[in-house]
């Protein structure tokens, strides 16, 4: 017998709540993610299992135990995220019963969103998100890139500082993720000026981030001219759930368009508040991250307080999510 999902079809018994299904990018993946839930559902399990013989290596074993260093390469940690978020999602699907509205994904994330809307087949998925991985650290020398959180200043402002600290080189915003949070990314020299224009300017704080390749730029041109010959070998099907392009903050309306949203977005800045408000505006009242992690439910609550957001990723909170256990 399922968990009951009355706590999240019926917040407040005077309203019916309308859910969306969120997933995460990088950034997100930890050794253990998922392993709890896989030795307690068999749908969660299966998925993994499912995914090793997609790919034809053990990712389930680099979810569940590591090495970090292995998980954390680019080409591993996009499928072992969305076959984390599938796995959730399914569960979901066995065990509660849950109706979705709306789907949406941060950047990589935008991947689970299509599969979980069933456009694009989880298998496939796997493959052109592997690809996608080693097209975008081939794409740039590791060290000749970076990216840097900006926290606590406007988009114009941050616009601002990018476009004195280019000279001739690339550096733009790469993520909007909600007000007063701001994710930068280009050459590594571009980024290294924007961070001490940011900090004379007074700005709160900046953060180089951990990564070696910086998404969501021109740098990844390349990568993504390499990551449409790819997706031309796949068959996508219009969205059963309408999913939120990363690229334009608006759903997908046409299957034909996915394909090209998807190469756009490997260069393109990750729209995140935008999306969030759009759902919000379309009557979503609920979100569900669905993944390993919690960052996207933060990042919900800051762009909206009036919003619900939850999360799980082991079998207490999922217990929760659910209506048991809480």
């Amino acid at each position: 017998m399922g968990f009951r999902p009355d706590a999240l079809v019926i917040q407040k018994r005077s309203r019916v709540v309308t859910n969306a299904l969120i997933f995460p990018g990088q950034g997100s993946q930890y050794p253990g993610m998922g392993k709890e839930l896989a030795e307690n559902f068999p749908v969660v399990r299966q998925t993994y299992e499912e995914a090793d013989d997609s790919l034809g290596f053990g990712l389930s074993r680099l979810c569940f135990e590591g090495p970090e260093s292995e998980l954390q390469m680019t080409e591993n940690t996009q499928p072992a995220l969305l076959t984390t978020s599938i796995a959730f999602k399914r569960l979901l699907d066995t065990e509660t019963g849950l109706s979705f509205s709306f789907a949406a994904g941060h950047s990589l994330g935008e991947y689970s969103a299509l599969v979980a809307s069933e456009a694009v087949e989880f298998g496939d998925a796997l493959r052109i998100v592997r690809s996608r991985g080693q097209f975008m650290q081939q794409a740039v020398p590791v060290g000749a890139g970076a990216m840097a959180a900006v926290l606590g200043a406007d988009p114009e402002v941050v616009e601002d500082v990018c476009s004195e600290a280019s000279q001739g080189e690339i550096v733009v915003p790469a993520n909007y993720n909600c007000p007063g949070q701001i994710v930068i990314s280009g050459q590594a020299t571009a980024v290294n000026r924007a961070i001490g224009l940011a900090k004379a300017r007074g700005i709160r704080k900046v953060l180089l981030l951990p990564v070696s390749v910086p998404s969501h730029c021109a740098l990844m041109t390349t990568a993504g001219e390499r990551l449409g010959e790819e997706l031309e070998r796949i068959v996508v099907k219009n969205p059963k759930i309408p999913v939120i392009s990363n690229v334009e903050a608006k759903p997908y309306t046409d299957a034909a368009r996915i394909k090209g949203l998807l190469v756009s977005q490997i260069s393109s800045p990750v729209l995140w508040e935008s999306s969030v408000r759009e759902m919000i505006s379309l009557g979503v009242t609920q979100f569900v991250e669905t993944g390993a992690g919690k960052v996207l439910s933060g990042l919900v609550k800051k762009i909206d307080k009036n919003a619900v957001a939850r999360n799980f990723d082991d079998l207490a909170g999922f217990k929760a999510l659910a209506g048991e256990g809480a």
